[in-house]
Protein backbone atom coordinates (compact mmCIF):
# COMPACT_ATOMS: atom_id res chain seq x y z
CA UNK A 1 0.00 0.00 0.00
CA UNK A 2 0.95 3.62 -0.49
CA UNK A 3 2.63 5.66 2.62
CA UNK A 4 -0.33 6.02 4.68
CA UNK A 5 -0.88 9.64 6.29
CA UNK A 6 -0.68 9.81 10.44
CA UNK A 7 -4.50 10.45 10.70
CA UNK A 8 -7.03 8.29 8.36
CA UNK A 9 -10.64 9.46 8.60
CA UNK A 10 -13.59 6.79 8.23
CA UNK A 11 -14.60 7.08 5.22
CA UNK A 12 -10.89 7.04 3.35
CA UNK A 13 -10.60 4.03 5.95
CA UNK A 14 -13.85 2.44 4.38
CA UNK A 15 -12.46 3.34 0.49
CA UNK A 16 -9.07 1.40 0.71
CA UNK A 17 -10.30 -1.42 2.31
CA UNK A 18 -12.82 -1.65 -0.07
CA UNK A 19 -10.14 -1.92 -2.89
CA UNK A 20 -8.27 -4.60 -1.18
CA UNK A 21 -11.56 -6.40 -0.63
CA UNK A 22 -10.66 -6.84 3.36
CA UNK A 23 -12.72 -5.02 6.44
CA UNK A 24 -11.55 -1.34 8.32
CA UNK A 25 -10.35 -4.33 11.04
CA UNK A 26 -8.31 -6.09 8.99
CA UNK A 27 -7.11 -2.95 7.13
CA UNK A 28 -4.72 -2.22 10.53
CA UNK A 29 -2.38 -4.79 9.80
CA UNK A 30 -2.15 -3.85 6.40
CA UNK A 31 -0.82 -0.50 7.32
CA UNK A 32 1.84 -1.37 9.60
CA UNK A 33 4.61 -2.00 6.94
CA UNK A 34 3.91 1.36 4.93
CA UNK A 35 3.47 3.30 8.18
CA UNK A 36 7.49 1.99 8.93
CA UNK A 37 8.54 4.74 6.07
CA UNK A 38 7.25 7.62 8.50
CA UNK A 39 9.69 6.61 11.61
CA UNK A 40 12.55 8.57 12.39
CA UNK A 41 14.99 6.48 14.03
CA UNK A 42 18.83 7.94 13.36
CA UNK A 43 20.19 5.58 16.11
CA UNK A 44 19.06 2.04 16.06
CA UNK A 45 17.96 2.29 12.58
CA UNK A 46 14.96 0.05 13.11
CA UNK A 47 11.64 1.59 12.56
CA UNK A 48 8.44 0.81 14.34
CA UNK A 49 5.41 1.83 13.57
CA UNK A 50 1.66 1.33 15.07
CA UNK A 51 -1.51 1.68 13.58
CA UNK A 52 -4.55 2.21 15.49
CA UNK A 53 -8.55 2.04 15.30
CA UNK A 54 -10.61 4.54 17.21
CA UNK A 55 -14.20 4.54 18.12
CA UNK A 56 -14.90 7.09 15.94
CA UNK A 57 -13.83 5.05 13.40
CA UNK A 58 -10.90 6.70 12.67
CA UNK A 59 -7.38 4.93 11.95
CA UNK A 60 -4.25 6.96 13.38
CA UNK A 61 -0.54 6.02 13.09
CA UNK A 62 2.24 6.12 15.45
CA UNK A 63 5.87 5.79 14.75
CA UNK A 64 9.36 5.36 16.82
CA UNK A 65 11.45 8.84 16.71
CA UNK A 66 15.05 8.72 18.18
CA UNK A 67 17.42 11.98 18.84
CA UNK A 68 20.59 11.76 17.74
CA UNK A 69 22.83 13.38 20.99
CA UNK A 70 20.40 12.63 23.89
CA UNK A 71 19.76 10.06 26.53
CA UNK A 72 17.96 7.01 24.80
CA UNK A 73 15.32 7.34 27.27
CA UNK A 74 14.16 10.77 25.40
CA UNK A 75 13.55 8.45 22.20
CA UNK A 76 9.39 8.30 21.50
CA UNK A 77 8.03 5.22 20.81
CA UNK A 78 5.59 4.09 18.64
CA UNK A 79 2.59 3.24 20.58
CA UNK A 80 3.41 6.33 22.68
CA UNK A 81 3.21 8.41 18.93
CA UNK A 82 0.44 6.49 18.49
CA UNK A 83 -1.63 7.41 22.13
CA UNK A 84 -0.66 11.08 21.72
CA UNK A 85 -1.94 11.29 18.45
CA UNK A 86 -5.06 10.04 19.19
CA UNK A 87 -5.29 12.66 21.97
CA UNK A 88 -3.86 15.51 19.76
CA UNK A 89 -6.94 14.85 17.61
CA UNK A 90 -9.64 14.49 20.68
CA UNK A 91 -10.10 10.41 20.47
CA UNK A 92 -11.48 8.70 23.10
CA UNK A 93 -11.12 5.47 22.91
CA UNK A 94 -8.23 3.26 21.39
CA UNK A 95 -10.06 -0.17 20.56
CA UNK A 96 -8.03 -1.89 17.91
CA UNK A 97 -4.03 -1.67 17.24
CA UNK A 98 -1.21 -3.71 15.24
CA UNK A 99 2.26 -3.17 15.25
CA UNK A 100 5.12 -4.04 13.52
CA UNK A 101 6.98 -5.47 16.56
CA UNK A 102 6.09 -6.80 20.00
CA UNK A 103 5.91 -3.46 22.50
CA UNK A 104 8.29 -3.37 24.96
CA UNK A 105 7.13 -3.15 28.63
CA UNK A 106 7.37 0.41 29.22
CA UNK A 107 4.94 0.54 26.08
CA UNK A 108 2.20 -2.15 27.98
CA UNK A 109 2.36 0.19 30.93
CA UNK A 110 1.96 3.53 29.15
CA UNK A 111 -1.13 1.91 27.73
CA UNK A 112 -2.91 1.45 30.71
CA UNK A 113 -3.73 4.91 31.05
CA UNK A 114 -6.45 4.30 28.46
CA UNK A 115 -10.10 3.99 30.05
CA UNK A 116 -10.32 -0.52 30.27
CA UNK A 117 -6.83 -0.62 28.87
CA UNK A 118 -7.08 -4.74 29.60
CA UNK A 119 -9.78 -4.88 26.85
CA UNK A 120 -7.88 -3.20 24.14
CA UNK A 121 -6.99 -5.88 21.57
CA UNK A 122 -3.55 -5.55 19.54
CA UNK A 123 -2.10 -7.82 16.62
CA UNK A 124 1.60 -7.69 16.18
CA UNK A 125 2.71 -8.26 12.80
CA UNK A 126 6.12 -10.07 13.16
CA UNK A 127 4.98 -13.29 12.63
CA UNK A 128 6.70 -14.82 16.14
CA UNK A 129 5.34 -12.81 18.74
CA UNK A 130 2.98 -14.32 20.91
CA UNK A 131 1.90 -17.23 18.99
CA UNK A 132 0.55 -19.04 22.22
CA UNK A 133 -1.91 -15.84 23.05
CA UNK A 134 -3.11 -15.47 19.73
CA UNK A 135 -4.11 -19.36 19.95
CA UNK A 136 -5.55 -18.74 23.48
CA UNK A 137 -7.17 -15.69 23.07
CA UNK A 138 -7.12 -14.44 19.75
CA UNK A 139 -10.65 -13.67 17.86
CA UNK A 140 -10.89 -14.63 14.65
CA UNK A 141 -8.78 -11.19 12.89
CA UNK A 142 -5.30 -12.42 14.86
CA UNK A 143 -6.28 -9.68 17.47
CA UNK A 144 -5.49 -10.94 21.10
CA UNK A 145 -6.30 -8.98 24.35
CA UNK A 146 -4.36 -6.47 25.88
CA UNK A 147 -4.81 -7.99 29.20
CA UNK A 148 -2.83 -11.13 28.00
CA UNK A 149 0.21 -9.50 27.09
CA UNK A 150 0.60 -7.89 30.53
CA UNK A 151 -1.25 -9.75 33.37
CA UNK A 152 -1.74 -8.50 37.07
CA UNK A 153 -1.52 -5.00 35.68
CA UNK A 154 -0.56 -1.84 37.95
CA UNK A 155 -2.24 1.01 36.74
CA UNK A 156 -4.89 4.38 37.65
CA UNK A 157 -7.24 1.81 39.34
CA UNK A 158 -4.05 1.49 42.14
CA UNK A 159 -3.69 5.19 42.75
CA UNK A 160 -6.72 7.25 41.50
CA UNK A 161 -10.09 7.54 42.34
CA UNK A 162 -12.78 6.04 39.90
CA UNK A 163 -14.01 8.86 38.69
CA UNK A 164 -11.05 10.53 37.47
CA UNK A 165 -10.50 11.22 33.39
CA UNK A 166 -8.09 8.63 32.32
CA UNK A 167 -5.73 10.10 29.35
CA UNK A 168 -8.22 9.84 26.51
CA UNK A 169 -10.95 11.56 28.30
CA UNK A 170 -11.74 15.22 28.22
CA UNK A 171 -11.16 17.45 31.26
CA UNK A 172 -9.71 20.86 32.45
CA UNK A 173 -6.85 22.01 34.17
CA UNK A 174 -8.77 25.42 35.35
CA UNK A 175 -5.24 27.00 34.52
CA UNK A 176 -4.25 30.42 33.95
CA UNK A 177 -0.70 32.27 33.33
CA UNK A 178 0.31 34.80 36.35
CA UNK A 179 0.42 38.33 35.95
CA UNK A 180 4.33 38.68 35.98
CA UNK A 181 4.90 36.13 32.68
CA UNK A 182 3.49 39.05 30.74
CA UNK A 183 6.32 41.69 31.46
CA UNK A 184 8.34 42.40 28.40
CA UNK A 185 11.00 40.51 29.45
CA UNK A 186 8.77 37.42 28.53
CA UNK A 187 9.37 38.37 24.78
CA UNK A 188 11.19 36.61 22.11
CA UNK A 189 14.40 37.58 20.71
CA UNK A 190 16.02 35.41 17.51
CA UNK A 191 14.26 37.59 15.00
CA UNK A 192 12.03 34.55 13.77
CA UNK A 193 9.03 35.74 16.10
CA UNK A 194 6.58 39.07 16.56
CA UNK A 195 4.77 39.91 18.86
CA UNK A 196 1.20 38.18 17.71
CA UNK A 197 3.24 34.71 17.13
CA UNK A 198 4.57 35.37 20.65
CA UNK A 199 1.19 35.77 22.38
CA UNK A 200 -0.31 33.16 20.40
CA UNK A 201 2.13 30.40 21.41
CA UNK A 202 1.70 31.56 25.12
CA UNK A 203 -1.98 30.90 24.26
CA UNK A 204 -1.64 27.35 22.63
CA UNK A 205 1.46 26.35 25.63
CA UNK A 206 -1.59 26.99 28.43
CA UNK A 207 -4.25 25.20 26.26
CA UNK A 208 -1.75 22.08 25.94
CA UNK A 209 -1.48 22.14 29.87
CA UNK A 210 -4.99 22.77 30.70
CA UNK A 211 -5.25 19.68 28.37
CA UNK A 212 -2.74 18.04 30.20
CA UNK A 213 -2.65 14.31 32.33
CA UNK A 214 -1.04 14.62 35.25
CA UNK A 215 -3.48 12.68 38.27
CA UNK A 216 -0.35 11.20 39.68
CA UNK A 217 1.99 14.71 40.38
CA UNK A 218 -0.30 16.83 39.79
CA UNK A 219 1.82 19.17 37.63
CA UNK A 220 0.13 19.77 34.84
CA UNK A 221 2.32 21.54 31.84
CA UNK A 222 2.58 22.06 27.84
CA UNK A 223 4.36 23.07 25.13
CA UNK A 224 3.74 25.19 21.90
CA UNK A 225 6.11 25.11 18.97
CA UNK A 226 6.25 27.33 15.97
CA UNK A 227 8.53 26.73 12.51
CA UNK A 228 10.11 29.14 10.66
CA UNK A 229 6.91 29.16 8.73
CA UNK A 230 5.13 30.65 11.27
CA UNK A 231 3.07 26.82 11.76
CA UNK A 232 2.65 25.85 15.35
CA UNK A 233 2.56 23.06 17.16
CA UNK A 234 1.17 21.65 20.56
CA UNK A 235 1.44 19.33 23.30
CA UNK A 236 1.24 17.90 26.89
CA UNK A 237 2.66 16.25 29.83
CA UNK A 238 1.59 12.94 30.32
CA UNK A 239 1.90 10.70 33.32
CA UNK A 240 1.90 6.79 33.75
CA UNK A 241 0.97 5.41 37.24
CA UNK A 242 4.42 3.33 36.89
CA UNK A 243 5.69 7.47 36.58
CA UNK A 244 9.01 6.20 34.21
CA UNK A 245 7.03 5.79 31.36
CA UNK A 246 5.40 9.04 31.21
CA UNK A 247 5.85 11.14 28.03
CA UNK A 248 7.07 15.14 28.38
CA UNK A 249 5.11 17.69 26.89
CA UNK A 250 8.14 18.29 24.10
CA UNK A 251 7.92 15.15 23.05
CA UNK A 252 4.17 15.08 22.85
CA UNK A 253 4.70 18.55 20.47
CA UNK A 254 7.11 16.72 19.06
CA UNK A 255 4.81 14.42 17.87
CA UNK A 256 2.46 17.04 16.31
CA UNK A 257 5.29 18.17 14.93
CA UNK A 258 6.18 15.05 12.45
CA UNK A 259 2.63 14.62 11.85
CA UNK A 260 1.78 17.83 10.65
CA UNK A 261 5.23 19.60 10.06
CA UNK A 262 5.51 18.10 6.01
CA UNK A 263 8.64 15.93 6.91
CA UNK A 264 11.14 18.76 7.50
CA UNK A 265 13.79 18.59 10.36
CA UNK A 266 13.76 19.62 13.68
CA UNK A 267 15.91 22.31 13.25
CA UNK A 268 12.85 24.00 11.33
CA UNK A 269 11.77 24.54 14.96
CA UNK A 270 12.21 28.43 15.98
CA UNK A 271 10.45 29.06 18.64
CA UNK A 272 8.97 27.21 21.45
CA UNK A 273 7.05 27.97 25.03
CA UNK A 274 6.15 25.88 27.85
CA UNK A 275 3.74 26.47 30.63
CA UNK A 276 3.98 25.39 33.96
CA UNK A 277 3.25 25.90 37.65
CA UNK A 278 6.00 27.68 39.62
CA UNK A 279 7.73 25.53 41.87
CA UNK A 280 6.42 22.53 40.69
CA UNK A 281 7.53 19.39 42.14
CA UNK A 282 7.59 17.73 38.69
CA UNK A 283 9.36 20.38 36.54
CA UNK A 284 9.71 20.43 32.67
CA UNK A 285 12.04 22.93 32.03
CA UNK A 286 15.59 21.67 32.14
CA UNK A 287 14.79 18.44 30.56
CA UNK A 288 12.72 20.57 27.56
CA UNK A 289 15.62 23.37 27.33
CA UNK A 290 18.00 20.59 26.59
CA UNK A 291 16.05 18.65 24.42
CA UNK A 292 15.36 21.69 22.47
CA UNK A 293 18.68 22.82 22.14
CA UNK A 294 19.99 19.40 20.74
CA UNK A 295 17.67 19.48 18.11
CA UNK A 296 17.28 23.04 17.25
CA UNK A 297 19.73 25.09 19.07
CA UNK A 298 18.69 28.50 17.19
CA UNK A 299 14.84 27.60 18.74
CA UNK A 300 13.97 30.26 21.37
CA UNK A 301 13.01 28.60 24.18
CA UNK A 302 10.28 30.51 27.21
CA UNK A 303 9.29 28.89 30.51
CA UNK A 304 5.61 30.65 31.74
CA UNK A 305 4.22 29.68 34.87
CA UNK A 306 0.76 29.37 35.26
CA UNK A 307 -1.69 28.71 38.74
CA UNK A 308 -5.08 27.02 39.06
CA UNK A 309 -8.42 29.48 38.83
Amino acid sequence: MDRPSFVIHPEEAEAAAKRLGVSALQLLPLLVNPAKSLARPPISNFSVSAVGLGSSGRIFVGVNVEFPGLPLHHSIHAEQFLVTNLTLNSERHLRYFSVSAAPCGHCRQFLQEIRDAPEIRILITDPNAFRDAAAEDGDGDGFVRLESILPHRFGPDDLLEKDVPLLLEPHDNRLTLSDPDHLPNGEFCNGYIDSDISSNLRGTALSAANRSYAPYSRCPSGVALVDCEGKMYRGWYMESAAYNPSLGPVQAALVDFVANGGGGGFERIVGAVLVEKKDAVVSQELTARMLLQVISPKCDFKVFHCYEF
